[in-house]
């Protein structure tokens, strides 16, 4: 769509219908422009304007995103919000009569539920909206006179309390399970939407039942130097400054690992290999210095004389138990 050039009273015409949102019954409504308007010349640009509800722009001025303005001609109607609703706004609906008639016996209903008994107030309030609250709502009265003096119903309308931002997500930066000595940071991630960019958010962190850091803007927490003690579970909560809206996160463990070696993990000698010849030789670590490696041959040989001495040991233990054997059956012969 392209823009054609308008004049400034036109454009500030065309600003003002496209600001409203209501429905009206055979009454008077009053349509407000907010914001800033410039008086500039009246030159005009096309701009990126599509099926989207986006703001119109013009050279030196600025149109809203228009807002469907509803007229009725019931004898009741339900004014709902034309803005859309989040969390935490206020919601008000104003049942109302044909030309400003005085009602009774006015009675809101969502879903088709009443929301209190009949009364005298044509307005009904939410002091903080929830998503709960979303529904079809809608009002009945009895009109007074000069009205028809009969119930009306008036037509529903659809309300949907959006979210304002999801509970957040704790996250921890580089990992969860830091090195102790290093450094990590808590992450409390959550996103408002584009209508609600300008709201502000306090962020608090949890370890366990205690707090940690208190409400503040920052969404991070700063840990310079893990240590055993930060381990635990923790959770953090998002909040609006005036507390209407608080959310709280899941909890995350974080678990501090032990200072790491520079090195190769220490390993364990494998058994030397048995020798038909005598006991095995040194091991290369042990080769390493002559000292040790001299003292070690010279144990070596010790120890093979002792093994020599011992296998004649027993040579001759069995030569003299022979002997033994032999002189003892002579004598028993001679006995005989």
């Amino acid at each position: 769509m392209k823009l054609g050039c308008f004049s400034p009273p036109v454009l500030w015409a065309a600003q003002v219908l496209l600001a409203a949102g209501c429905h009206a019954a055979a009454g008077s409504e009053s349509l407000q422009c907010e914001g800033p308007v410039s008086t500039r010349d009246s030159g005009c640009r096309p701009d990126d304007v599509g099926a989207r509800e986006v703001d119109y722009l013009a050279r030196g001025y600025m149109f809203s995103r228009p807002i469907r303005l509803v007229v009725s001609y019931d004898w009741l109607v339900l004014q709902g919000p034309a803005a859309p609703i989040f969390e935490g706004d206020p919601l008000v609906l104003r049942c109302q009569a044909w030309r400003g008639w005085p009602l009774a016996q006015v009675t809101f209903y969502r879903d088709g539920s009443a929301l209190g008994a009949p009364g005298p107030n044509r307005e009904f309030s939410i002091a903080v909206a929830r998503e709960v609250d979303s529904g079809h709502y809608h009002c009945s009265a009895i009109f007074q006179s000069p009205g028809p003096g009969s119930l009306e119903t008036a037509s529903s309308v659809a309300v949907t309390v959006q979210e304002l931002f999801p509970a957040p997500v704790l996250r921890a930066t580089p990992s969860p399970e830091p090195q102790e000595g290093s450094a990590v940071t808590l992450s409390c991630q959550t996103k408002l939407p584009p209508q609600r960019s300008a709201t502000r958010l306090l962020f608090s962190f949890h370890k366990g039942g205690r707090s940690v850091r208190g409400r503040g803007l920052s969404p991070e927490l700063q840990v310079p130097a893990a240590a055993q003690a930060h381990s635990g579970s923790y959770w953090c909560e998002a909040t609006t400054e005036d507390n209407h809206v608080w959310k709280r996160s899941p909890r995350l463990e974080i678990r501090v690992q032990g200072p790491s070696s520079s090195g190769a993990p220490p390993t364990l000698d494998p058994a030397p290999p048995k020798s038909a010849g005598g006991p095995a030789p040194p091991s290369p670590q042990q080769a390493s210095d002559p000292h040790l490696h001299h003292r070690m041959g010279l144990l070596l040989r010790q120890m093979q004389d002792v093994r020599v001495l011992l296998g004649h040991l027993v040579m001759e233990l069995r030569d003299l138990s022979g002997h033994l054997k032999l002189e003892t059956r002579k004598g028993t012969a001679k006995q005989v």
